[in-house]
């Protein structure tokens, strides 16, 4: 092989920090505002987003120096090497099932929300089921094509957000921020839960590892793709307090859809920005949902290596597309969310630290 040919099938620095934000800044930055401010009083929200950062950033430092022990292993060869063939298996089909059931749940959510603001009158079952076939299509592909789409989408996305934060700075007022530090610390504590939940996605570098080029960089790499979604959610969340106030943000399910709304740009260019900026979010969502949905075929293909990755989109399409469906309401939908969430802590953070934890007791490494 080639030096131009090596370097096609590996990614750098670049390419980790942007997956890795990506994966963060979905529908999770749509809906942290509401549910936030429901539990804190005027802007302490941002103490939740910081501590749920801090958490974050021990998980993602553990996988990062997890991913960079084992050159070019993913998580089933890490955990083979470090427990048993048979653990191993065990904790490769939690991780695949996690992500499958995330995959089901963004599917449902993104139909959800595009029928509320893009398509009021298509079925919420069409527009998932479009979405999912698109998805397919785009993990049929080589997995380092999705990592690099990544160079393309995240910058517009960042922009977008940019530009509603900017061009709603003349309706920020300062009295709907204040005061501040009147929320009880036990409300603090109970509200970095969900932050914590929004900042799940970093451990698909665990798979993605195979492609890393400078493992040493790695590490660092995952950190800086955390802190760019902690940065995002915290002005986030200051500006959609600082525009609507804390009432309105606790009773208003997407805060930062309706800030694109209020979003007027000069010379009547977009009369509807926010149709703009779901049309742009989309490209994020699709992204996020499809290295989801890759890294959990790579679960499987480590675990069941003779077996085709299309037979095994044909069998499990459906079945995510009838799970996304089962959710009749709302409620039923955030309770389905927040048990995928839980089982993401659990499987993918958790576990994945005790693995490290492990690894150093024992010695072992997979550079030898």
């Amino acid at each position: 092989m080639n030096l131009n040919q090596r370097s096609s099938q590996t990614i750098g620095r670049k390419e980790i920090v942007y997956s890795v934000s990506n994966m963060m800044i979905g529908l999770g930055i749509l809906t942290l505002p509401h549910t936030i401010a429901k539990k804190t009083q005027f802007s302490d929200g941002w103490m939740p987003i910081i501590l749920g950062g801090m958490i974050a950033f021990v998980f993602a430092w553990a996988i990062g120096v997890l991913a960079s022990r084992f050159p070019g292993k993913n998580y089933h060869a890490m955990a083979s090497m470090i427990l048993s063939r048979k653990a191993a298996h065990v904790l490769t089909l939690l991780m695949s099932l996690y992500f499958l059931l995330f995959v089901s749940y963004q599917v449902r959510g993104v139909s959800t929300i595009t029928r509320l603001y893009l398509f009021d009158n298509t079925p919420e079952e069409i527009i998932g089921l479009v979405y999912l076939l698109v998805l397919i299509y785009a993990v049929a592909g080589p997995s380092i094509a999705l990592v690099r789409l990544n160079l393309i989408f995240f910058p517009i996305v960042i922009t977008i957000l940019l530009l509603i934060v900017l061009l709603n700075l003349g309706s920020l007022n300062m009295h709907f921020l204040l005061p501040v530090f009147k929320t009880d610390w036990r409300r603090i504590v109970a509200s970095s839960k969900d932050t914590v939940f929004s900042y799940l996605g970093l451990e698909i570098m665990l798979f993605y590892n195979i492609y890393v080029a400078r493992k040493s960089k790695l590490p660092g790499s995952i950190l800086r793709g955390l802190m760019i979604p902690v940065c995002v959610y915290f002005v986030v969340f200051v500006f959609v307090i600082g525009v609507f106030g804390p009432m309105v943000v606790s009773n208003t399910l997407y805060p930062l859809a309706e800030l694109a709304k209020e979003v007027e740009v000069p010379g009547g260019i977009f009369e509807r920005f926010e149709f703009f900026f779901f049309v742009i979010w989309l490209m994020t969502l699709f992204s996020t949902n499809a290295m989801a949905f890759d890294v959990a075929l790579l679960a499987l293909e480590s675990v069941f290596p003779k077996h085709r990755r299309f037979t095994m989109i044909l069998v499990l399409a459906p079945i995510l597309f009838i799970l996304g469906l089962l959710p009749s309401t709302l409620r039923e939908l955030n309770v389905f969310a927040e048990w995928i969430s839980y089982m993401g802590v659990g499987s993918a953070w958790v576990l994945p630290a005790l693995l490290l934890l492990i690894a150093k007791v024992r010695g072992v490494k997979g550079d030898g």
